[in-house]
Order: C-alpha cells, then structure tokens, then sequence
C-alpha cells in the first residue's frame, strides 16, 4: 500500500528511517559512480543525495550496489531447503533468484512447486517461481510426475510465478508437439526462459518465435552473439557443473552488456561456501577484464527487465531498498545487506530472525517408494560374454560407450574389480514398481563396497553403484529408511550419510552441516578406493537420458546417440 509519507521523506521534510551517508553509489542506469547519501523509508529508497535519518551509517566512501539477483538456479542442487539457501547467500550479497523447482517436481509433481512456494514464505530473499516446462524429461525414465499445461494453470496468477522455465524440449517446440505448444500458449503473456544448446539458423528462428526470450546453455561466444542477435537475453552461466563464464565474457561490451545477465544453474553447497555465489561471478569478471559496472548491472537491473519486475534492480526513488556495500571493485567482497530496508547481514554473518515455527509446520510426503528388493534384483544374468560399459569422464557429464568382456560366476555377471568395472544398478522409486535397470560402469575406482543416491537426475530414482550385492542392497534399503540422500556402505556396515528427506533431494540441515557431511562421505567413499574427487555428483549424472553417450536409468540402458534402449550384452 501506497504511504504518502515517503514523499516528505524524499524532499528532506521528514526523516528518513535510515541514511546511508558519504556512499559510492552504483548507478545503473547511467554507468556512473556517484557519491552521496542514500535514503530509506521503510522498504523503499526515497531518495538520494543529501539526507537525515533516524539511523545514519557513515559509509566513508565505501560501494552500494543494488541487490544481486540470479536469474536461473535450481536450489535442490545445493542440497538445501529455501530458509537454508537463503541463509547462506544473503550474506553473499543475493536477494533476488529465479528458481526453476524442475528437480522436486520431477519427484512430487504439484505437490513440490507448492512446497518450493510456500517454503520461500518469510525469508530475506525474493524467491520468483519459473514453472518447469519439462515434466518428465523424458520418456526414457520413471518420472514421480508428469505436468501437463492444464496442470500448470493453478499456479498462472501467483504473484511469485514469473513464467516457464527453460523450454528444454527443444525439438518439440520446432516440430509443434500439442502439449509443448500448449504450455506455451499459456505462457505468451509470461516469461519464457530457454534451453536450446547449439540451435542455429531458421531452427533457431522458429524456437524464439514461440515467445521464448534467453539461453543459458550458450558455450561459444559465436553461439551466444547469435541468440543475442536474435533479440534474446543472454544468461552467462557459472555453475559447479557448467562454467561457462570464461568463454562468453567476451561478448560483453557497452553496447550488448544490458542484454546479459548472470545463472549459476546447479550450484554444489560447497562451492556456495568457498567462493560465493552471483558475488563470486562479479569478481571473477572483473578479474577476466570486465568493466565492474557492466558485472554488477548483469546482476541487478537487467534481470528485474527481463524478468518484467518493477522497483527491483536498482538505487533509485521509489525502488525496493535491497542493498550491497562493499568495499572495493576488484573483490566485490560485501560488508553489509539490506533487504526491503532492513539490515540482514552484516561481515558475513545472517542477522535474520527466521521464522522456525512456520517452516517447521511445512510437511511434504515420504518420496521413497519401493518394491520390497530380493537379493535375486541385484543378480545379472549373464546370456553372453561381452557387455556395453559406462565409462565415466572424470569432470564431465558426458560419457563414453565401450564394450568390455563380462566378468562371469556361476553364470552372473559381477563386477571386476580389477579391471574397474562396477555394477551399477538404477531402482525406481516412485510407484514401488518392478523396474530395475542394470549395467556397469567404469571409471570410479571402487575396490570395496557400495554408494547410493536419490539424486539422479532428472527424474530422481535410485542409483547405485558396488562391488558386491550383498553392500548395494544394505545401501538401497538404508536410503528408504532415511526418505533418501546418499550414503557409503562397506560389509553391511554404514560408514557415512546425509539424509536429505524433502524428495530425497534436500535436507533441513543448515549448509555447515551439509558440507561437512558431504567431505565425509567422500572421504569414507576414497577409503573404498573411489578415485574421482565429487562420487555422488558424477552418479546423479549416469541417469540422465539426454547427456551423451551412454546412460541408465529404471528403464535400461540408453545409447543417447541413438535415443534408444540397447541391450546390456553384445555379441
């Protein structure tokens, strides 16, 4: 609601609430540094230039930026609910992101993107709902849900659903499928973000033509000038999985900067800690050459364009008082963060109060849901002597096809330990159904024991990797005792968890405990001779149908190639 005291506050009749004083202040919308107070009234900016307050800050020529603002993540790759996220990358700077809740609806369907609404309820960040437009992925797994354009109606008035998330079946879009054409035409009045690696050309043409306005896949700098070209916003990405940063700054310059914006996409809570999130981006473009004003505008104002939101993005009369200081250009390192008008974070520390007793009241159903498992679901029944292999590229989603000689007992395929070539099996765990893929993977160096996940993307079942049956059981039905997350097992024995009970994707745990935990098991996961530095990252990308070469999920095996089911054993 409208306070007309805001006015008398802006011509210096009133005091304002707080005045941040003798600050650099980060114009936008000019380019321009200016130096002078800035003051708030409530949770707005009233004015700046020369002011009084009931609180002053003297900022001794320290920086303000407006609030920082990821325009694309999927927050159930930090493993954190939204309270916890939230605790973490306000201090960072971040108050604003455009969450994509692909993974939980893939696993919950509705039921999670209501979760994901009401959960980022009470917390110091602007949380904006992308729907997700591909539900399930693909037909080449076992999706908890399936989201048709119907379904996603409830949701068109929220206030907080900005739009469709990336539009990543592409080719249904260029070949109009109905039901992506129908997503889309309830979409022409939102935002449509997009999802279309390497499309070039007419196909290109035909893709934005459907009303769909960014790209966050770009990975050549010829790629992105096109798309941008083109008329579509360009989101440079840097993730823990993707980082694209480096080889996109480039087309970065005065006349194309206010069509860039900044997505981490998946971020691992890790990296969240050690390098920071959209502030980390800042710095590491500015330390590739990139003019600091261009960066933080990528950050702040040209995402609330894009993204159609009024009075966010910027230092201006009338504008919402979220707010960065910091100290330099170089290292973009925040000192203190204001959100709505309020002080939220002060030298890294949160000073937010959260309200435990409403997230505490948020309950989401059980995710883990399997038939009851036999040691016969865990055998390999060998019909011939060479079989198709999995081979891990060790910091790549990608993999390779390779067809190895089966190690055979007592007529069973197993793993052979001593040519790295474990079993790997994928269970569904949705409807508690039959469907169990198989196949071996080689490439983690495990000599003993067994890993687990839930996370295994998209659609979420569970994966598991061992040397034995006998330690890939214990681990499956540890999983179902602890509603999913990952775990390390070694003769029966659990050595090391993380339960992540919200769909088997996210824990309640604040972000200290996550990693800690996380170190752990990658620790216990080295100790069984497991070679590669994230284990349970690369496992949640075996499943995934559509990265190629050689994937597995409920269903079988996948030449993604092809896009086809193949057979375990080869002539």
């Amino acid at each position: 609601m409208f306070d007309q005291n805001i006015i008398k506050v802006a011509k210096g009749e009133k005091k304002a609430d707080i005045v941040l004083k003798n600050v650099n202040i980060i114009n936008v919308f000019s380019g321009e540094i200016e130096t002078g107070d800035v003051a708030l009234y409530k949770q707005f900016i009233a004015g700046v230039g020369e002011y009084k307050g009931e609180i002053e800050y003297d900022l001794k020529g320290l920086y303000l930026s407006p609030g920082l603002i990821d325009s694309h993540i999927h927050i159930e790759s930090t493993l954190l609910t939204i309270p916890a996220f939230a605790e973490a990358v306000v201090p960072l700077g971040t108050t604003s992101v455009f969450i994509d809740p692909h993974e939980i609806a893939n696993v919950l369907g509705l039921d999670g993107i209501r979760y994901m609404l009401k959960s980022s309820k009470y917390n110091p960040l602007n949380v904006f709902i992308m729907l997700p437009s591909c539900v399930p992925a693909t037909n080449m797994e076992t999706a908890g849900a399936e989201l048709r354009a119907f379904d996603l109606l409830p949701f068109i008035d929220d206030e907080w659903v900005k739009g469709l998330a990336e539009m990543m079946n592409f080719p249904g879009v260029i070949n109009l499928d109905q039901e992506v054409i129908d997503k889309l035409k309830l979409m022409q009045d939102k935002i449509i973000d997009g999802h279309s690696p390497s499309l070039s050309g007419k196909e290109l043409n035909a893709y934005i033509s459907a009303g769909i306005s960014s790209d966050h896949e770009c990975i050549t700098a010829e790629e992105a000038m096109e798309k941008l070209r083109k008329g579509m916003y360009i989101m440079i990405r840097e993730g823990t999985i993707a980082k694209n940063l480096k080889d996109l700054i480039s087309i970065v310059n005065e006349k194309t900067v206010r069509r860039c914006l900044w997505a981490t996409d998946d971020k691992h809570p890790s990296e969240l800690l050690s390098e920071g999130h959209i502030n980390y981006l800042i710095k590491k473009a500015v330390k590739l050459g990139l003019n600091p004003i261009y960066a933080i505008q990528m950050a702040t104002i040209n995402a609330a364009e894009h993204f159609r939101i009024p009075k966010l993005g910027a230092i201006a009369p009338g504008y919402y008082a979220d707010l960065v200081i910091f100290d330099n250009l170089e290292n973009f390192k925040p000192l203190k963060v204001f959100k709505n008008g309020e002080l939220v974070a002060e030298d890294g520390k949160y000073l937010y109060k959260r309200e435990i007793e409403y997230h505490s009241r948020l309950k989401i159903r059980s995710s883990i849901n399997i038939k009851w498992l036999t040691p016969e679901d865990f055998q390999i029944k060998a019909t011939k002597k060479r079989i198709n292999v999995i081979e891990i590229v060790n910091n790549q989603l990608i993999t390779k096809k390779i067809i190895m000689d089966a190690k055979i007992e007592n007529g069973f395929a197993v793993s052979d330990i001593e040519n790295d070539i474990i079993k790997c099996l994928v269970i569904e765990r949705h409807y508690a159904s039959d469907n169990i893929g198989k196949g071996f993977v080689k490439g983690f160096g495990l000599k003993k024991g067994a890993l687990a996940s839930t996370v295994a993307h998209d659609s979420h079942n569970i994966i598991v990797i061992g040397v034995n049956d006998f330690d890939m059981e214990k681990a499956v039905i540890h999983l179902r005792k602890i509603n999913g997350g990952f775990v390390v097992v070694e003769n029966g024995k659990v050595l090391a968890e993380l339960s992540l009970p919200i769909a088997g994707l996210m824990t309640t745990e604040p972000i200290q405990n996550v990693i800690e935990k996380l170190k752990n098991l990658n620790e216990k996961a080295k100790s069984l001779g497991v070679k590669i530095e994230q284990p349970f990252l690369m496992l949640s990308f075996l499943s995934l149908p559509v990265i190629p070469e050689l994937k597995l999920t409920d269903k079988g095996l996948v030449d993604v190639l092809q896009f086809k089911f193949i057979d375990l054993f080869v002539d």
